[in-house]
């Protein structure tokens, strides 16, 4: 699913880019997708079953990483190793010697590799950005946000669908994917430039959502009601920064609820906050604010009537007309075209190898400290002292972030 959306919505309408290759171990999936690259005039790609033949192809000058959250690692790896940039697709880490393998193939090889966090260019995500490098909310405290969406059915249904979360909620139990909200709140803190990750605690609850969602509903696979999900239904994660502010992310995929964005955050500082919930803005002392602070619900929504334009990001006023393209409200479209500036510009990726390592590490960690009775454990340094005092890089002036 997210490798057909990404090609044909973000690199197949590129001028500027070729899809050579496609390779799936489903031949029905890949050959529907190469059916719609000819459909839009492209050439037809070839296809292969082995990902080695994709990276070894001489036609081939840059890997898009999209497959199973475990192929992730090796996939990105051995592209690094032909020197063939790597745009990774967003998942946790099965381990932590996957994240320094990833750091150290990079150190090596020197190949470009990206982490196709989207969420990191949401429109309100970067505004509060500014908001937040410009002092409005004065010295930041704290950070939330969570991963809220209701998976039920396509977990339940993984069999039919070849989903690969299914084996990861029948055999894993933590927080399996952090970095839609870790990313923007990263950039917040400044994670890997001047501030770093040191220890997180992480709890889970019971695992029972997933099992009433099999046995009420008739189209699911009844074969599962005998089998224990191992994935707690929330999943609750805080974790402390060099600098002393503090993360608190939330995973909710395994109960009953409405869906709630997965790009909003909650920014807490000194003098107000961003509530990313309401999509508001409270800031201390403010006439508005301290008028509505028993009653608050006439503010929300007033990010969008009252601060937006103000704190409006580069990348968007850039991009507004094509920031609409693509799914996810233009995110993906916009996400793809930092990789291939990057590539075509030899500009330096906006999200590097070591943002990658750090937000995937928390998923590996998570389970270590849940299997441990929510026992604190330490976070590594993937940059090694660097992000101390990180040099300035080639960033591109239109995706910079």
């Amino acid at each position: 699913k997210r490798g057909k959306s990404v090609t044909l919505e973000c690199l197949v309408p590129r001028e500027n880019v070729e899809i050579t290759a496609l390779c799936d171990v489903y031949e029905d999936k890949m050959q529907a997708v190469a059916d719609e690259i000819v459909k839009a005039g492209k050439k037809a790609p070839k296809l292969y079953s082995n990902y080695k033949d994709v990276i070894a192809a001489e036609d081939v000058d840059a890997v898009v990483v999209t497959a199973s959250w475990d192929l992730h690692v090796p996939m990105a790896c051995d592209a690094m190793e032909a020197g063939k940039p790597v745009a990774l697709e967003v998942s946790g880490a099965y381990s932590i010697d996957d994240c320094w393998q990833l750091v150290r193939t990079y150190e090596r090889t020197g190949t470009k590799i990206m982490f196709m966090e989207n969420a990191c260019y949401s429109k309100r995500a970067l505004a509060v950005l500014n908001m937040v490098r410009e002092g409005l909310f004065g010295e930041v405290v704290h950070c939330a946000g969570g991963y809220r969406h209701d998976l039920r059915g396509e977990v339940t249904t993984g069999k039919e669908r070849r989903h690969y979360r299914l084996r990861n909620y029948l055999n894993r139990n933590g927080e399996n994917y952090p970095t839609h909200e870790l990313g923007p709140i990263a950039k917040v803190l400044n994670i890997n430039y001047g501030n770093r990750m040191i220890s997180l605690t992480s709890t889970a609850s019971k695992s029972r959502g997933m099992h009433e969602n099999v046995r009420s509903r008739d189209n699911r696979d009844k074969s599962l009601l005998d089998i224990e999900f191992m994935q707690g239904d929330i999943i609750t994660t805080v974790i402390k920064c060099a600098r002393g502010e503090t993360i608190t992310l939330t995973l909710d995929t395994c109960l009953p609820r409405y869906f709630h964005g997965a790009f909003d955050i909650d920014v807490h500082g000194t003098k107000g906050l961003y509530e990313g919930a309401t999509r508001s803005v409270y800031i201390d002392l403010d006439e508005e604010c301290e008028k509505n602070h028993d009653d608050w619900q006439p503010c929300w929504g007033n990010m969008d009537t009252k601060y937006y334009d103000k704190y409006e990001h580069n990348v968007w006023k850039h991009l507004k007309n094509e920031a609409t393209r693509g799914d996810h409200d233009g995110l993906d479209w916009i996400t793809y075209g930092a990789f291939v500036d990057a590539v075509v510009n030899d500009y330096d990726p906006p999200l590097d190898v070591y943002d990658a390592a750090a937000w995937m590490a928390i998923t590996t960690l998570s389970e270590d400290s849940i299997a441990c009775g929510s026992m604190p454990v330490p976070v590594p340094d993937f940059t090694n002292g660097k992000w101390l005092e990180r040099e300035k890089r080639n960033f591109s002036p239109i995706y910079k972030i």
